[in-house]
């Protein structure tokens, strides 16, 4: 397997520094990518950087994680239009714990000669001497060169400035690689496209200091085809820790991409070789509501990111809220897992204890919660027999409902049609 051609024919290549490839078709070679330690979860942000890693060790090159420990208690400024909070130290290593289990789901760690391996270069910057830094790194990088960076200039002409700390930021990370490629003889830095003045600091300073030799690599930004920012909902991040956001709603977010997202993202999330996506792809074109590549997408991330189980369950929740699957399938999920599949849904907290005495249906969804607004509307719909309870019709305004009622001994699904839900959560 050719490594850049394999970035290639999925639209993932953005730059390639000349001898690159001729490089890695002569054997193997190591190469890193640069993960922020910034909370303790990687987001589908940073999907398209460990896809990268994970093409680069199917095609037999040696894939080094460098977690940034160090940098992230800087920053980097690029893309940003403004300096972030420094995290503590304490902080860092909590998130890179996180980070680190996440990665393990993707590359393999115990493969022989070209087994993944994880650093921190906190490691090797925590004994690094301020005077010594800019006598053995400064000296070799003149602030012209370092000005004429985009990041640099950006931030410099704007509002809020830079400080002197996201700055050196360049140099910070150039002399990440030298210490890879000195200590590890990791050979290629790759990156995405806002990357790439940072990783050719890098390799001059490879040059300048040691007369050595490196490669750098990009891969294109991923965008939205309507120009919104990926990865984003209005609920903020799609997380790869279910914790933060939950396999259904990580599922849904790539069953709901658009069509033209779709043939875009197959190619880059996925492991799907060249012929099945373009079988997958004649199969959407011929049938677009049948939304075969979402599904594939879909299917294939979420069983990925978080196992075979877990996607049942998202396929489970699917059918649950949009089709006819019966209530008994949310006596499989936990508490927290009722209360993911229902995030977004308005939710009302009563008394358990109210429940015990039993509460009429109008009382209980115009008193007690404000599913309606008010009870002559609550009783007109229920008699239209448009609100349902736990998936079963209200046959009676005055129908009463007690604690035997709640499904986990805690929730009470209400729904007013068949797509408005509402939780309800005796505690």
């Amino acid at each position: 397997m050719n490594f850049v051609e394999e970035l290639r024919w999925r639209g993932m290549l953005h730059d390639i520094m000349p001898g690159t490839e001729e490089l890695l078709n002569k054997g193997m070679a190591a190469g890193y990518i640069g993960f922020d330690p910034t909370a303790d979860s990687l987001h589908v942000g940073s999907l398209a950087q460990i896809m990268t890693l994970i093409h680069f060790q199917r095609a037999g090159h040696k894939p080094y994680v460098l977690v940034g420990g160090a940098t992230g208690m800087v920053g980097d400024p690029s893309g940003k239009s403004a300096e972030r909070n420094l995290l503590s130290e304490e902080a860092l290593q909590h998130n890179l714990t996180g980070i680190q289990k996440q990665l393990e789901k993707f590359l393999d760690f115990n493969s022989g000669t070209n087994s993944a391996e994880m650093v921190n270069n906190y490691d090797w910057f925590k004994d690094f001497s301020f005077l010594n830094f800019i006598r053995d790194v400064g000296k070799h990088i003149t602030v012209n060169y370092m000005m004429a960076k985009d990041s640099v200039k950006n931030r410099i002409s704007g509002d809020t400035g830079m400080s002197f700390t996201e700055f050196t930021y360049q140099l910070v990370q150039g002399y990440d690689f030298y210490y890879l490629w000195k200590h590890k003889n990791c050979v290629l830095q790759m990156g995405g496209s806002d990357q790439w003045g940072n990783i050719v600091t890098g390799t001059e300073l490879i040059r300048r200091k040691d007369a050595g030799e490196a490669y750098g690599l990009t891969t294109q930004l991923i965008k939205k085809s309507d120009g919104s920012k990926f990865g984003k909902t209005e609920g903020g991040n799609i997380w790869l820790d279910p914790a933060k956001t939950s396999p259904y709603k990580f599922y849904q977010f790539w069953l709901n991409t658009s069509d033209a997202d779709a043939k875009t993202y197959i190619r880059i999330f996925t492991l799907f070789d060249e012929t099945t996506i373009n079988n997958l792809e004649a199969e959407q074109d011929a049938a677009p509501h049948l939304r075969t590549l979402q599904k594939a997408l879909a299917e294939d991330i979420t069983i990925r990111v978080h196992g075979e189980a877990e996607y049942e369950k998202a396929i489970k929740s699917s059918e649950f809220l949009f089709g006819n699957t019966g209530i008994e399938f949310l006596n499989e999920l936990n508490d927290e897992e009722v209360i993911g599949l229902f995030e977004g849904v308005p939710n009302f907290n009563i008394a358990a204890s109210e429940l015990n005495e039993g509460i009429n249906a109008t009382e209980l969804l115009a008193g007690k919660t404000t599913v309606f607004p008010s009870k002559g509307e609550a009783k007109k719909m229920i008699q239209g027999g448009g609100v349902a309870i736990n998936k079963q019709k209200i046959a009676t305004a005055d129908d009463v409902y007690n604690s035997e009622a709640l499904i986990n001994d805690k929730f009470l699904i209400v729904q007013k049609g068949k797509k408005n839900y509402f939780l309800i959560i005796a505690e």
